[in-house]
């Protein structure tokens, strides 16, 4: 469906096949203007994911990328500009991450995930996104993933650092602290994340993180035990 709008394939929002999904709602015989980022995001990436992962049509034509060639729409530079265009637009229709969307108070889409589910964006969907099979090098793509209470388009936030951490001017102590610090971020450092509208990591992308960090090393020796 999201990925046939933003084909051009579905023009208007009581086309036939939107209908279809709300029996009990009245919908307007309104033109649908699709929103996207003008500018490459991982935001975009992560969309672009989601729509290559349903539409084999969408994989081929557009695929999947930080920027792409948009069939259709309008572009909008960051989450500010797509949101101030669907906020002010009416029948557009965007996307933006999910902080944003709570902290401006934008309606969201309930999207089916792989397990037949309707599943409303949130902080605990998203969790549940991740709270499956999860890859010791934490490379993972969270979209459409067989969690039966997972959203469908949800990402990882990653922090790149060295493995070894003597490097440049960079002493013991300060690995140590970087160490510490990416320690307390996944341990206690996750009661504060819900505030700012992300979700927190479930078991085993917590698991996952602390082999990581565990991993970080400073002359060759281990700087978390």
């Amino acid at each position: 469906m999201v990925a046939n709008i933003y084909l051009g394939k579905i023009t208007r929002w009581n086309d036939k096949a939107i209908a279809d999904l709300n029996p009990n709602v009245k919908l307007p015989s309104l033109a649908i203007m699709p929103v996207y980022r003008s500018d490459g995001s991982g935001t975009t990436f992560n969309f672009t994911a989601y729509l290559s992962a349903v539409s084999a049509e969408w994989k081929s034509k557009v695929g999947n990328a930080n920027s792409v060639s948009w069939p259709v729409g309008q572009g909008a530079a960051q989450n500010a500009g797509v949101a101030g265009v669907v906020k002010q637009t009416q029948g557009t229709i965007g996307y933006v991450e999910l902080a944003y969307a709570n902290q401006n108070s934008m309606p969201v889409a309930t999207i089916k995930n792989s397990s037949g589910n309707w599943i409303d964006p949130s902080l605990a969907s998203t969790s549940a996104a991740a709270a499956g099979a999860f890859p010791a090098d934490t490379r993972i793509v969270l979209v459409n993933p067989d969690a039966r209470e997972g959203y469908p388009i949800s990402s990882l936030t990653w922090l790149v650092v060295y493995r070894e951490q003597n490097y440049g001017n960079r002493s013991r102590e300060q690995a140590e602290q970087l160490a510490k610090l990416l320690w307390w971020m996944i341990h206690d450092g996750q009661q504060y994340v819900t505030a700012l509208d992300y979700a927190t990591l479930p078991p085993p992308a917590v698991k996952a993180a602390e082999a990581i960090v565990k991993s970080i090393t400073y002359n060759g020796q281990a700087l978390v035990k």
